[in-house]
């Protein structure tokens, strides 16, 4: 802000854009407190997601992604299986 005021007070374009950038900034910080840091909000609650594997209604695993394909190129390691699940 301070540099725009200085050296560029009259540039409008400017100091919309970076109005905005701030006003888009405070939303995902509000957003970000409201759901206590997480990025994402949850879709389920942790206890149903335990419960779920536990029964065996639901898989536990991890989300490898390629970096150079990450759009194109995905697989999920299930865990507690000795060979490389996908799904």
């Amino acid at each position: 802000q301070n540099y725009l005021d200085n050296f560029w007070p009259d540039l409008k374009a400017a100091h919309e854009l970076f109005d905005s950038i701030v006003q888009a900034r405070r939303e995902r910080e509000s957003e970000s407190q409201e759901n206590h840091g997480k990025e994402y909000p949850e879709h389920l609650p942790v206890e149903i997601l335990e419960a779920g594997i536990k029964s065996g209604r639901y898989l536990q695993g991890t989300l490898n992604v390629n970096k150079h394909r990450a759009q194109l190129e995905a697989f999920v390691r299930l865990q507690g299986f000795g060979s490389k699940n996908t799904g």
